[in-house]
């Protein structure tokens, strides 16, 4: 319990300190590059803050591992030991294009459990974070557990990609039977939603290690569900195809997509 509370010191302060940096960076000249697609776009922000948070992990945690979306941590093949997944800038075209709706994100895991997440939403100045069994605050107050909502009742998160790509076609009944389409562009403020009790479920085409990671921790404090398409668990060594959502909005999710 030390070794987490010490981590939860110093990763609370450290995200204060990315938050500065990326405030200073808004009036400033980005350098912009594409990864995969037009849309898939990484900044120098992005870079230098996994950078930064790359550098203090080893020093002060020299023996855990690190998966970073920019290149700066490891390779790695499986979840043992203490493992750290840090998505610098969750958002990234949200934060070239309206500078807001983007989010810091940091996971730890031990022998591939959760034990604490945390997402920043840098626009609105609020640190939602977990440990595990011991609830989710936001910049320290408690957050109560969202109603356990079915998906007619709620609004429903997804990305772009279900919603326009043919390949996803079957997946959009989802939104006909759900009270509405919700999209924000960024997996770790959809997480938020969920555990605001904003929606009832987030479903996403394509989420990698560091976009699930974090969010995992918080959601599963509330019992929520975070399952692959197929009702899988997520594979944090992989890309999934993932599905948020409270218990009964997850059943119903899984018997119209079955």
């Amino acid at each position: 319990m030390a070794d987490i509370q010490e981590r939860d010191k110093l990763i609370k302060e450290w995200i204060a300190e990315t938050a500065e940096k990326i405030e200073a960076a808004k009036s400033e000249r980005l350098n912009i590059e594409e990864k995969s697609a037009r849309n898939d776009l990484v900044t120098n922000m992005d870079k230098q803050i996994e950078k930064a948070l790359t550098d203090k992990i080893r020093t002060q945690f020299p023996n855990d591992r690190i998966c970073g979306e920019e290149g700066f941590g490891d390779e790695l093949e499986d979840l043992d030991g203490t493992v750290w997944f840090i998505d610098p800038i969750d958002g990234t075209l949200n934060f070239v294009l309206q500078q807001e709706n983007f989010a810091v994100m940091i996971g730890v895991y031990e022998n591939g459990i959760g034990q604490q997440g945390y997402i920043y939403d840098v626009t609105q100045k609020r640190l939602y974070h977990a440990v595990k069994g011991q609830g989710v605050y936001c910049n320290e107050e408690p957050v109560e557990k969202p109603e356990n909502k079915s998906l007619t009742e709620g609004l429903l998160a997804t990305n772009s990609q279900l919603m326009t790509k043919d390949q996803f076609s079957e997946y959009r009944k989802l939104a006909d039977q759900s009270m509405g389409v919700r999209m924000l562009g960024s997996a770790g403020l959809e997480v938020i939603e969920l555990a605001k009790g904003n929606v009832i479920g987030y479903i996403a085409s394509k989420l990698s290690p560091w976009d699930i990671a974090p969010g995992k921790v918080i959601l599963e404090e509330f019992g929520f569900k975070i399952r692959q398409f197929d009702g899988t668990e997520v594979n944090l060594l992989n890309r999934n195809k993932t599905i948020f959502a409270t218990p009964r909005a997850y059943d119903e999710i899984m018997t119209n997509i079955s």
